[in-house]
């Protein structure tokens, strides 16, 4: 099954879900309007939200507050993205400019503000204590991995653990959320939700080493944002960090100084060469590979369905992609 016949499955639950999205946008504030338009419109993968629909369907759940899931967790991820965007001083995201470059970082900081909150607002609805706590502990968390991930900026020093410990706070925690609670909304057998949440979170920890090696391996224009871009910002993703602890001398003091200086595009080309030398692209690719075939192998319990068959297919589909 490929994403075309995955996304088909899925459509017209997603086109609920998109409703729903651009319902909530809605304010009488014009700048929430424009910019929260601008980013929902940004040609983004709907991944997350995906992913609850399909789990949704993987347990044959009946209802309707799936879709109101979906939005949420879409919500909370578009936030994150307009801070993490200032944080970094991004001016380039899916291909186009981002939000802050356009409309500058207080309108992109306090959009974000609205979406998290209107993303609370919705959680009531659910009228689900288990669902309030499970996303407040992940909103909270994802915050924390962003805190991280900033305190390893610049530090060449920064462990492949450290760094894993990053990987699933602010990426495979809302995997994990989005995936977990439609078992927990479906009231699923405990063995079914622990199987779904297991599912997204080995899944993210996948997406996000797969992002880790296109920031080196990937075009610009495939990719949809500048090569090196990681680098550029002193992150100390995995593949450097392999590589600090297998290259040799002038690979370690070459990648030493990027991160230290965050100024490492002007060597991209070699430090890129270095990462492949000492076997780092292929460590990242194998971890990768790793994750996304426990992901598989944790909803080996859930019975055969197109919807299973879907999150098998979009396993492997995470972790051999272009962009």
């Amino acid at each position: 099954m490929d994403l075309t016949a995955i996304r088909q499955l899925a459509d017209s639950d997603m086109q609920a879900v998109n409703q729903l999205i651009y319902k909530q946008l809605e304010s009488d504030v014009a700048l929430i309007n424009q910019l929260g338009f601008y980013i929902i419109n940004g040609g983004g993968k709907r991944l997350r939200p995906l992913l609850s629909i399909l789990a949704a369907g993987a347990i044959d759940y009946k209802g309707q507050q799936h879709t109101k899931l979906a939005a949420i967790i879409e919500f909370i991820h578009t936030a994150s993205l307009l801070h993490d965007d200032v944080v970094d001083e991004s001016t380039l995201r899916r291909g186009r400019e981002t939000a802050n470059a356009l409309f500058g970082n207080s309108a992109s900081v306090l959009v974000g503000d609205f979406l998290y909150t209107r993303s609370f607002q919705m959680m009531t609805e659910l009228d689900s204590l288990h669902v309030l706590k499970v996303l407040a502990d992940t909103t909270n968390i994802l915050a924390e991995g962003e805190v991280l991930q900033l305190m390893n900026c610049n530090d060449p020093d920064t462990t492949e653990d450290t760094y894993m410990r990053v990987i699933y706070c602010k990426t495979a925690k809302l995997f994990e959320a989005a995936t977990l609670l439609a078992g927990v909304l479906a009231d699923a057998p405990k063995e079914w939700q622990n199987a779904l949440g297991d599912y997204g979170k080995y899944l993210g920890t996948a997406f996000q080493l797969t992002d880790d090696l296109l920031d080196y391996t990937a075009q610009t224009d495939e990719l949809g944002k500048n090569i090196g871009d990681d680098l550029a910002e002193g992150k100390p993703t995995l593949p450097l960090i392999y590589a600090m602890e297998h290259g040799d001398e002038r690979a370690r003091s070459l990648i030493k100084q990027a991160i230290e200086k965050g100024d490492g595009t002007q060597a991209i080309e070699e430090i890129v060469a270095a990462l492949h030398q000492c076997g780092a692209l292929n460590y990242t690719q194998q971890k990768a590979e790793q994750e996304a075939q426990k992901a598989i192998d944790a909803i080996a319990i859930l019975p055969a369905s197109d919807y299973k068959t879907a999150l098998t297919a979009l396993a492997n589909i995470s972790v051999n992609r272009k962009n």
